[in-house]
């Protein structure tokens, strides 16, 4: 494999070391060749770290694109990776020129990079805004740098995301802390308790919050020192500001500190982080290589490092009283700052190694050339329909285990989404989408992909809504009419109740459906009764049974913010805000009390439904007389099925946080209050549920006994996952023929 880099050549910080640090270890592998256009600092050090070398000067344009041009044909590079405005610019001319792919690293905001320079903001930053548009694929670093590209339009499925690596293996020792941090001016004890922070001292990295922090921590410990790394235009300012708080004394201004940062990490107790805008910052992954607990602005790639609690604290950029309360927590507690630092950097070592970056690197070369490849033919893709966009854990955990499925049949499938909010489907799923009610936009995408799904859920009734109804049948016309194989992927069916709706569903089912899958044999027999028919219908599974929890780690994160100890034994309660519910709640009550003191588990309140659960929990945690925690915010469905992984026994209304659980063999005991629940259990085989009619506490405290004393069955989990497998089977059977049509 042959890549050519293009770069600037007078790049500095963050980019300069990735580009350099990932070139050297790529040519261990392959040729990855760098084009400067500039001589300088940047092309002397990439010589001397054995990178192969050429400067293209770049300040006549045309002269430049023709060389280039044909320095890359005669070269037969695979791929031509752009590092920057200038090199952006000349990757959308090359583009055309030689036919290779055009690949550019993000490394930072690009409409930040010019902060404070608005002439440069005025050329090369407007050329670079336009030049961006016109590559065929985008590396971000960071998750959030992806997010933001993907906000901002950029085509999901053509974005890939890098993450800044270090090497982890050889960490220098420094022989005499105190001496060092007084040689950088610093009024340090041997028993001083040093945070640090390397940065640029301009407005983006906010360091007069960092400061306020600071000060209002040393107010209740006088040991705490701080030393600022760094130089910029808002040094007098800062200095000015500690002498406002009366912190001169302890804040050292070091400036740059030219011989390298190991002495400087290791001299610290505390690594920091206070920008308002970043990517993946090398200032973390440097403090966790020396175990360092890390305090920072929760910005850009920042938390998928630093899981909250767990290994560092995170605060909302800007907010110096939560940095403050931080700074003073860690300050305080040598056992904790030993701990987390310990933990962030086993964390690091594993995921933001330089290996781990070099290998991700040449993943998504080995990517961008078969993608390029791949033949384009006028019908492609899957567009995918459902409940989406409504903040609901069950409709979204559906729709990524279907976007998943999809990926495994072909991972460079297009795929579209109809969402009532678009723009967070796209970021969330990194797939296109087109809002639920902008007809025309999506009858018109429907006449270039392959494949309809009417996806999971109970899209067919009528209980909840009779527009509803009417919307998803005709989506399905439309979608046949368009030329599209149609396929209810893992689908409940009901209740439809009026007749005329029965008639209808299945005259639209029969004529323009191909193919039905089930998650339970309630929903066929609810198909037969209807009159359907003609399209093949067979029983599988919910497609949200195959996710997979959230890391260990991040899972702790949330049960810490929480005030819940990961390590404890626990019921769920899952409740929904429904008719009556008011008259069970002590029923419910008296449930979690007995759980708590027969089998010494304590309840937890997890919210499935942000928008409406929160409230009900709270009333139903009101008045227990025993230890209770509530989870109102638990995050992704990714997260959630984490959380409920740790329980012993789930209570649920929520027919997903059933499924959830059942997809991890979590002993279950259902809520009937729809009879999709007792469908889908029974389906299963569980059988522990009461009707919501008939609940009442000594029925419900008789089933947590029941479930308390059952183990969790991994043999169910792979019968049912077995049986889901059959609406990917399907979903390509599809998918296929519409290929050969």
């Amino acid at each position: 494999m042959k890549v050519i880099h293009l770069i600037s050549g007078g790049d500095t910080g963050g980019a300069k070391t990735h580009v350099l640090s990932l070139l050297q270890r790529l040519n261990e592998t392959i040729t990855a060749q760098l084009v400067c256009f500039r001589d300088g600092e940047f092309a002397d050090e990439a010589r001397e770290m054995g990178i192969p070398t050429e400067i293209f000067d770049g300040h006549n344009l045309k002269k430049t694109y023709q060389a280039l041009k044909t320095y890359i044909r005669d070269g037969a590079y695979d791929v031509i990776h752009c590092h920057g405005a200038r090199a952006n610019m000349m990757g959308a001319l090359l583009r055309r020129g030689t036919g290779a792919p055009v690949v550019t690293t993000v490394h930072s905001d690009y409409k930040l990079d010019y902060m404070g320079r608005p002439l440069g903001k005025l050329t090369y930053g407007n050329i670079n805004a336009v030049a961006l548009r016109h590559l065929d694929y985008y590396i971000g670093v960071s998750d959030a740098m992806v997010d933001l590209l993907i906000s901002r339009r950029f085509p999901p499925q053509r974005l890939y995301t890098i993450y800044n690596g270090l090497s982890f293996d050889a960490r220098r020792t420094l022989l005499d802390r105190t001496a060092y941090l007084r040689s950088l001016g610093a009024h340090v004890e041997e028993d001083s308790i040093v945070v640090g922070i390397a940065a640029r001292l301009n407005p983006v990295k906010d360091i007069s919050t960092l400061i306020r922090g600071f000060a209002a921590a040393a107010q209740e410990h006088p040991k705490l020192r701080l030393v600022i790394a760094g130089d910029g235009p808002e040094r007098e300012m800062l200095q000015q500001l500690s002498e406002e708080l009366h912190v001169p004394e302890k804040i050292c201004f070091a400036g740059w500190i030219s011989e390298g940062m190991d002495d400087f990490y290791q001299a610290l107790d505390i690594n920091t982080l206070t920008s308002v805008s970043e990517t993946f910052p090398y200032a973390l992954t440097e403090g966790a290589r020396y175990a360092l607990p890390t305090v920072s602005s929760n910005v850009g790639g920042v938390p998928y490092l630093i899981d909250h609690a767990v290994n560092g604290f995170l605060f909302t950029a800007g907010d110096a009283q939560s940095l403050g309360r931080y700074l003073s927590r860690l300050a305080g507690d040598e056992a904790l700052r030993r701990t987390m630092g310990e933990k962030l950097r086993q964390k690091a070592a594993e995921k933001f190694s330089i290996e781990k970056t070099v290998e991700t690197q040449l993943s998504i070369y080995e990517d961008i050339i078969r993608r390029h490849a791949r033949p384009r033919t006028k019908r492609d893709g899957v567009l995918i329909c459902g409940a989406y966009g409504k903040e609901n854990a069950g409709d979204d955990a559906i729709l990524s285990a279907i976007i998943q499925e999809m990926q495994e049949i072909d991972p460079y499938m297009p795929i579209t989404v109809l969402s009532r909010r678009p723009d967070r489907t796209r970021i969330t799923y990194r797939v296109d989408a087109i809002h639920t009610f902008n007809i025309p936009k999506w009858r018109q995408r429907m006449r270039h992909t392959r494949l309809y799904i009417s996806g999971g859920g109970s899209l067919i009734q009528d209980v909840t809504s009779r527009r509803s109804l009417w919307y998803y049948l005709y989506n399905i016309r439309v979608a046949k009419k368009k030329k599209n194989m149609v396929m209810m992927y893992g689908c409940g069916i009901g209740p439809v109740i009026r007749e005329n709706h029965q008639r209808l569903a299945a005259k639209c089912m029969n004529r323009y459906v191909d193919a039905i899958t089930l998650r339970e044999p309630d929903s066929l027999r609810e198909l037969r009764n209807m009159g359907v028919d003609q399209p093949e219908a067979d029983l599988s599974a919910d497609p949200a049974l195959t996710l997979s929890g959230a890391p260990a780690e991040v899972v702790d994160s949330a049960m810490l913010s929480h005030g819940v100890p990961p390590e404890g034994n626990y019921i769920c309660f899952a409740l929904r805000k429904w008719p009556g519910i008011e008259d069970k709640l002590d029923a419910i009550r008296a449930a979690a009390v007995h759980a708590y003191r027969e089998h010494g588990l304590t309840p937890v309140f997890l919210a499935v439904e942000k928008l409406h659960d929160p409230a009900i929990l709270r009333k139903a945690a009101e008045g227990i007389d025993v230890p209770c925690h509530l989870i109102t915010e638990p995050g992704e469905p990714a997260v959630i099925i984490g959380l409920l992984s740790r329980m012993r026994v789930v209570v649920s209304m929520r027919l997903h946080a059933l499924i959830f659980a059942a997809g991890k063999g979590v002993p279950l005991v259902g809520l009937v209050y729809d009879p999709k629940v007792s469908a889908f259990l029974r389906y299963i085989g569980q059988e522990l549920f009461v009707d919501w009619e008939a609940l009442d506490a000594e029925k419900l405290c008789a089933l947590v006994d029941q479930a308390a004393k059952s183990t969790r069955d991994a043999g169910a989990v792979e019968r049912l996952l077995e049986m889901e497998r059959l609406n990917v089977t399907v979903a390509e059977r599809l998918y296929r023929e519409a290929r050969t049509k």
